[in-house]
């Protein structure tokens, strides 16, 4: 009984996502993506507290998924010039202290790239400001 309600919860918020990435302009993505990272960390985070092993690795693959799958892929080097292949150092960077934080169990990495994803979320967030960019006139990431 339990178990239908949990994937027909599941599967009303996959519509809702899917929904929202339809929608969503390219700025929004990146933000879509970002948050979804955070999230996954702050499941991480969870796990390590409960001792979850399992749903620890599961969380910080997701977010290594986002991480090198979304947001790096995202990244326009010819375009972006310095600004991406700095990110994109960024990016991997914070998939090797996700690994690390994974093998070694250690949480201060996880929040080291939780804090660096904010800060990237934040800065995103102030971009949306510029009207041109919401309305899809400047090239997102």
């Amino acid at each position: 009984m339990f178990g239908t309600q949990g994937k027909s919860a599941d599967s009303y918020a996959k519509v809702g996502l899917e929904t929202g990435v339809d929608a969503a302009n390219p700025h929004r993505l990146i933000t879509m993506l970002l948050d979804g990272a955070i999230l996954s960390l702050s499941k991480a985070l969870q796990a390590m507290r409960d001792k979850n092993t399992e749903e620890k690795g599961r969380a910080i693959s997701v977010a290594i998924d986002i991480i090198s799958s979304g947001l790096q892929a995202s990244l326009d080097i010819t375009a972006g010039g310095d600004l991406a292949e700095r990110l994109s150092a960024l990016y991997d960077y914070m998939c090797t202290r996700l690994l690390h934080a994974n093998l070694h169990n250690d949480p201060a990495a996880v929040e080291e790239v939780v804090e660096l994803l904010r800060e990237i979320r934040d800065a995103w967030k102030e971009i949306a400001d510029d009207p041109a960019v919401v309305s899809g006139n400047k090239s997102a990431a």
